[in-house]
């Protein structure tokens, strides 16, 4: 037989191969060797060739085992080039088709309450447009008059100016005539009271955004259920803005992402339209129950974590507390309806960690200081604004004693605020519960 030459053809019999083709040739280069007769069996593709001592051919096509590692690197990097390139052009070509008419159709939004949160969103829809007039209704007169003579909320935020668009007035008729949309920023447990006091001013069809998060202590309502119920008109246009999101921050233009939650798609997409802006991102949900369970729960968690800190009980103490309380959340808000997957999105554990672990949540703060050893009531009477988790802390007990869940975490920071336990009863009554198999 003749002598073997350059180059040989190898059927690769790997039967892993796709069946487009199943047996890709392989040119090997080999030295030539003296003549001598060449045997060649015949195999089928089942009954693999058994080992040889000759080198190994590669088994990935991709790879070239005869490239450098700067050709390796440089390679990398054109596929991590070419995959945001992509990424960038499908966003490009997403928001051609999304946009709306929502912006240059509104002309006027009004916010009910002149807190932080709520100066804040003020200040934010009034740059998306200035022909758009942004209306604060507030109780207190030298808000009100900070407002409209130096265009700043000096009990909240002296040293940033407010747009001029931004006017604040203590008439609801005023601030309600011919307004668009409504962002609701009243704290939970007031919010019954001042719709009441306002009914008669709201169009049955103006939307609801609201910014409130937390239930009503005697009735567990949230305000997808306050706001219809009070205002009596059950197809009250409702959506539930939340997410990791401080006043401050807004007010500051830094980077930010938020979701709204609403049964009507339709207007879930208009008030995304509406808010979205280059600092802040706003994703839609239909689950508000999901929305609005996280973002009350999550207040009462932040007063634990703040006990954790305020107790120098460590970082191991923390993150065993926080994830319990995560699951907790999860565990009621299964039970309610939500969606886990909105438990531990944006609304969820996004803004868990957000509240828990950062100085400027109000919640968190309310707990280090109660951890430190001081009283509540002396707590709460040198805050200026609402720490709404104090309040939900109470609706805790009640809804795991309706849905039958176990909630040990939550309940004690219940049983803290009502006194019934001090932070340090608490912590040994936790650490000295059985040991459990972890559930999912």
């Amino acid at each position: 037989m003749a002598a073997l030459s350059e180059p040989v053809f190898l059927l690769n019999l790997n039967p892993l191969f796709t069946s487009k083709n199943p047996y890709p040739i392989h040119f090997l280069n080999l030295p030539k060797l003296p003549s001598k007769p060449l045997v060649i069996a015949t195999c089928c593709a089942a009954t693999p060739p058994s080992p040889s001592p000759s080198p190994s051919l590669p088994q990935d096509s991709d790879q070239n085992p005869f490239q450098t590692s700067s050709e390796r690197i440089r390679d990398r990097r054109k596929v991590v080039r070419l995959a945001w390139e992509k990424l960038v052009r499908w966003s490009r070509s997403w928001r051609s088709k999304a946009k709306t008419d929502v912006l240059e159709r509104t002309k006027k939004v009004v916010v009910l309450g002149g807190g932080s949160f709520g100066t804040a969103m003020a200040a934010h829809v009034a740059n998306r447009k200035a022909q758009m007039e942004v209306s604060l209704l507030v109780r207190d007169p030298a808000v009100c008059q900070s407002i409209n003579e130096n265009h700043c909320n000096y009990k909240y935020f002296p040293e940033h100016k407010l747009p001029e668009n931004v006017t604040a007035t203590s008439d609801a008729k005023t601030a309600l005539l011919g307004a668009d949309y409504c962002l609701h920023a009243v704290p939970v447990q007031f919010s019954a009271s001042f719709i009441e006091g306002i009914a008669e001013h709201v169009d049955p069809g103006l939307p609801f955004i609201s910014l409130s998060k937390g239930l009503e202590l005697n009735t567990l309502r949230m305000m997808s259920q306050i706001i219809p119920q009070t205002l009596k008109n059950p197809r009250q246009p409702f959506v539930a803005l939340s997410g990791p999101s401080f006043a401050l921050e807004l007010m500051n233009k830094l980077p930010t992402a938020m979701v709204v939650a609403s049964k009507d798609k339709k207007l879930a997409n208009a008030v995304q339209q509406l808010l979205a802006s280059s600092y802040l991102r706003i994703s839609t949900s239909s689950d508000v129950t999901g929305v609005e369970i996280a973002g009350a729960l999550k207040n009462v968690l932040a007063i634990a974590a703040g006990i954790v800190d305020g107790m120098n009980l460590g970082n191991n103490s923390m993150a065993a507390l926080v994830a319990q309380g995560c699951s907790e959340i999860r565990w009621l808000a299964t039970k309610m309806g939500a969606k886990p997957a909105t438990i531990t999105g944006l609304s969820g554990t996004g803004d868990i960690m957000l509240t828990c672990f950062v100085n400027l949540s109000r919640n968190r703060t309310v707990g280090v200081r109660l951890g430190s050893g001081e009283k509540l009531e002396d707590i709460l009477s040198s805050m200026n604004q609402v720490a709404e988790g104090v309040s939900t802390a109470g609706a805790v007990i009640a809804l795991a004693q309706k849905y039958n869940v176990k909630m040990p975490v939550l309940t004690a920071i219940a049983r803290i605020i009502d006194s019934e336990l001090t932070p340090k009863k608490a912590v040994l009554e936790l650490m000295s519960l059985p040991q459990v198999v972890q559930t999912p």
